[in-house]
């Protein structure tokens, strides 16, 4: 990696951002209020051909770190490199001996065969015939916004893998080739479009996001855009990697990407003098999580798997799922128990980690290999595009929210928000709770309001929001919901904090009309009419 000093005498300029950004990522920071700065700036192009010029072999460049990465196994072409005016430092990054095979980068991601699986589920009160994928999309409250219509349309999420093998011919994305979903490709190890040629893992992550096989499997984001990019060479594990992963997060960044979904990870490397270890997953020292919190920095939603290191050595997150403004996955079964093999928190300096969890053991997928049948595998890769496209769901209901505001309320709606813990952090999120509460921020609840419901009128399938204020020493409250008949249709118990709006959620089954609502508690009974259309 070839360190550069400065971006002097560019032809590029920030008061002229659509030299080097599309009109959609210029519109992601207007929205976000995010200034471009010279971390935009492309490399000087003229420091890259002074490079060159010594007969170097230019791979990469990176304008968030100011570098380019090339090859060389001439020692003089170094020297005179580093001869150059503008050129800070250089540093070995890539291959220096044979790759190694006694740690293949995903061999704890098992997949099994169909002859493993359970009869596929009918679920009938939604809108898609999930399949065998309704567990790890209902887990997530996710089918009422699927339900309301918001599959994924119009987010443009960034997948970075180790490749997408053989992604065209494989039945579970025609939908995608066939509407234009896929936008573009790169591979940044081999710098060529064709990302179709190397590796299965990425085309077995994006079947979580993208899949649509209805009656069979169905992801969690079917209608979202996707840029597609190589960013992993699986068959060795150099440093060199993070930094691809870094100018693909760039190139993310600069098409407009709502989402970058990273199943990738990294701690030890072949060549031992790369390695990180825990003190440095602090969130600021690794390339990978510094890239990361850049292109959080620039308004994405960065989504990355906390790594399935539990049950080894290592056991903590790897990075980048240390860095402090993205969300990093963790692993639930389809009960929503812990996966042993999910990396563990916190951070080395202390923070909550992983930040919440998803179906990632018994995870229901597609592979090149599968013959175009739905399979399971295991790994935190899974349970990050499961929370990838949930999320592209939540951004297409809300496209004017920041990315920290959707990163926020899906760590509140989270199972475990009010005590995390080192294994799931916050939890399981519910994205029904979590648009909700981007629906309460947006509705001014009116003063003095003891119980208030929301919306009212109340129609759809989407969750009804119960606002009470406990006051007088309440510890506990009796909701009743009666018909204009008096007839009890719903009962609810449920405690209270003294001195506060308590919310609840819930959807019982109401047929449209006119109802009252009903809380008592220990001090007083306050009722409200709700209309159901």
């Amino acid at each position: 990696m070839i360190l550069f000093s400065d971006k002097n005498n560019s032809p590029y300029s920030i008061s002229n951002p659509s030299q080097f950004l599309s009109q959609r990522a210029i519109d992601r920071r207007n929205l976000q209020s995010i200034s471009i700065d010279s971390s935009d700036l492309p490399v000087n192009p003229s420091y890259v051909q002074g490079v060159m010029n010594t007969g170097a072999q230019i791979l990469n460049t990176s304008k968030w770190f100011n570098a380019v990465i090339i090859q060389t196994a001439n020692p003089s072409v170094l020297a005179a490199i580093n001869h150059l005016s503008y050129v800070v430092s250089t540093t070995t990054v890539g291959r220096i001996a044979a790759p190694s095979d006694k740690d293949p980068k995903f061999e704890r991601e098992q997949l099994m065969t169909k002859s493993a699986l359970r009869t596929a589920q009918t679920t009938s009160n939604n809108s898609l015939s999930y399949g065998f994928g309704y567990d790890q999309v209902n887990m997530l409250g996710l089918t009422q916004l699927h339900n309301a219509g918001y599959t994924g349309t119009g987010v443009l999420i960034a997948v970075l893998d180790a490749g997408f093998l053989d992604a065209p011919l494989m039945t579970c994305f025609n939908h995608l080739f066939s509407n234009n979903q896929i936008k573009y490709t790169w591979d940044f190890v081999d710098n060529e479009t064709d990302v179709y040629d190397d590796h299965y893992h990425g085309a077995a992550v994006l079947s979580c996001i993208a899949a649509y096989v209805p009656d069979t499997l169905i992801g969690t984001a079917p209608d979202a855009d996707f840029i597609l990019l190589r960013s992993e060479d699986a068959n060795s594990e150099y440093i060199i990697e993070e930094y691809n992963w870094s100018v693909a997060a760039e190139f993310a960044d600069s098409a407009g990407a709502d989402i970058i979904n990273s199943s990738l990870g990294y701690t030890r490397f072949d060549d031992s003098t790369q390695n990180h270890f825990y003190a440095d997953m602090n969130g600021d020292l690794t390339p990978v999580t510094i890239a990361a919190d850049l292109a959080a920095k620039k308004g994405i939603i960065v989504i990355n798997s906390a790594g399935n290191d539990g049950a080894s050595s290592w056991n903590y997150i790897i990075a980048p799922a240390d860095a402090d403004s993205i969300l990093s996955i963790g692993a639930v079964d389809q009960s929503g128990n812990y996966a042993n093999f999910s990396s563990n928190g916190p951070t080395a300096d202390g923070r909550v980690k992983p930040d919440v969890a998803a179906v990632g053991q018994g995870t229901w997928l597609y592979s090149p290999y599968s013959s175009n049948q739905a399979v399971q595998g295991n790994g935190t890769s899974f349970s990050s595009p499961v929370m990838a496209g949930a999320v592209a769901c939540l951004r297409q209901a809300w496209p004017q929210k920041g990315n920290m505001d959707i990163i926020r309320v899906v760590k509140r709606s989270a199972s475990q928000f009010s005590n995390p813990d080192t294994l799931l952090g916050y939890g399981i999120p519910n994205f029904s709770l979590a648009n909700s509460f981007l629906d309460l921020e947006e509705y001014t609840i009116p003063s003095n309001i003891i119980l208030h419901a929301f919306p009212n009128p109340w129609q759809g399938n989407n969750p009804l929001t119960i606002l009470y204020f406990a006051s007088g020493g309440a510890t506990k409250a009796t909701m009743k919901i009666f018909d204009l008949t008096g007839r009890l249709t719903y009962e609810n118990n449920f405690n209270v904090i003294n001195g506060a709006y308590n919310q609840l959620q819930l959807t019982p089954e109401l047929s449209n009309g006119c109802y009252i609502i009903e809380i008592s508690d220990e001090i007083s009974v306050n009722s409200i009419k709700l209309i159901r259309l």
